[in-house]
């Protein structure tokens, strides 16, 4: 029987976790030339490469990722072993670390979000916004479990990560009933000079706007843009201005916003991404994500 050597397993492990060898180095408190040996005893024993070079960093090949998924749920159970034998609760939450990309709605977030939730009473999810390219280097070195985002990632990225579609959605004009009413007759062309809040233009759906208003000849009174898309429908409330959101959301967006649709915006549709490091999704909180987003969400 082969048996693994489980130092050579915590150093790969801490490396996966850090991100590059100087900064596990630091952490175990030992020196980078022998972490590095350790290491290669242990692709030598596994007979695979478990690193490739991306940049400053390193990141697991697939073979990797399985050892490190091994690797993870070995330690935790160690840890609870500890915990138990010195007398502390178990049990612990497990953790669920979805990166959010700034633009995705948040009505839409946290309906994604919500089948995981249910999966597991014990599950604890940790929500972590930022832009796609921050997020994609924590996915790399497996800081995030998952990443929602409405642009794919792309070649351009450098990052391995894999692209799963949970489906697009029509894309609405809301406001407040006072402009709703104002607005909606002749809609498309009422927008003409009408004060709209938009996504900021680094928003994949502001893209897709600003060709549908010049395919229309619509020129607007662009009243504010907004990275935050909750903060863009809040100054939307508050009778600011004409905003957009999924139609797939409608019921919602009106509901909690107190707002009326003014019109759809012919051929724009908003898709949504779940990209995670793995080519085939096996984290059962991954799989209820993308399943419930097919079969009920956008449908």
């Amino acid at each position: 029987m082969e048996w693994l050597n489980y130092h050579h397993l915590l150093y790969f492990w801490m490396v996966s976790r850090e991100g590059t060898i100087s900064r596990a180095a630091e952490k175990l408190h030992i020196g980078q030339p022998a972490i590095s040996t350790q290491i290669r005893s242990l692709e030598m024993a596994l007979g695979h490469k478990l690193f490739r070079k991306s940049g400053r960093l390193l990141e697991l090949t697939e073979t990797g990722q399985t050892v490190f998924r091994y690797a993870d749920e070995i330690f935790s159970i160690g840890r609870e072993l500890v915990d138990t034998i010195k007398g502390h609760p178990t049990g612990k939450p497990i953790r669920f670390v979805v990166g959010i990309v700034n633009a995705m709605p948040k009505l839409m977030v946290r309906r994604l979000l919500e089948p995981a939730l249910r999966l597991n009473e014990n599950l604890r999810l940790v929500c972590v916004e930022d832009s796609l390219e921050p997020l994609l280097s924590s996915l790399a070195v497996h800081a995030v479990d998952l990443v929602l985002s409405d642009t794919p990632v792309t070649s351009s990225h450098k990052v391995r990560a894999f692209n799963h579609s949970l489906g697009d959605s029509e894309v609405g004009w809301f406001a407040i009933k006072a402009i709703a009413r104002k607005y909606r007759s002749d809609f498309p062309k009422s927008l003409n000079g009408a004060p709209l809040l938009l996504p900021g233009r680094s928003s994949a759906l502001r893209r897709t706007l600003d060709g549908w208003m010049d395919r229309n000849s619509i020129h607007p009174q662009i009243r504010a843009e907004f990275d935050d898309t909750a903060l863009l429908k809040a100054f939307g409330q508050s009778g600011e201005g004409i905003f957009p959101g999924a139609m797939a959301m409608e019921e919602e967006i009106c509901r909690q916003y107190e707002v009326e649709r003014v019109g759809i915006a012919s051929g724009v549709r908003e898709p949504f991404f779940a990209i995670s490091a793995e080519r085939r999704i096996k984290h059962p909180a991954v799989l209820a994500i993308t399943s419930t987003a097919k079969q009920d969400l956008f449908i």
